[in-house]
């Protein structure tokens, strides 16, 4: 696992844990953008490359992005 005592605040943090992954998403649509990003938290989680908290937390700032652009 990568930094396992990472604290992940903002979406620029998620961003940031997906880099060090080789991950740089980016879609004109942000939906779709969102989508990606948790289909690739889950890939990692599911691996074991990030802790559990780290996923909990991720999956908590891509959910309020979703509900802000309401």
């Amino acid at each position: 696992m990568i930094d396992m005592e990472t604290k992940l605040n903002t979406f620029y943090d998620v961003q940031q844990l997906l880099k060090k992954f080789g991950f740089i998403i980016y879609f004109d649509d942000k939906e779709d953008m969102l989508e990606m990003i948790e289909q690739e938290l889950k890939s990692l989680f599911k691996h074991q490359l990030i802790t559990r908290e780290q996923f909990i937390q991720s999956r908590h700032i891509v959910n309020e992005r979703r509900l802000n652009r309401l």
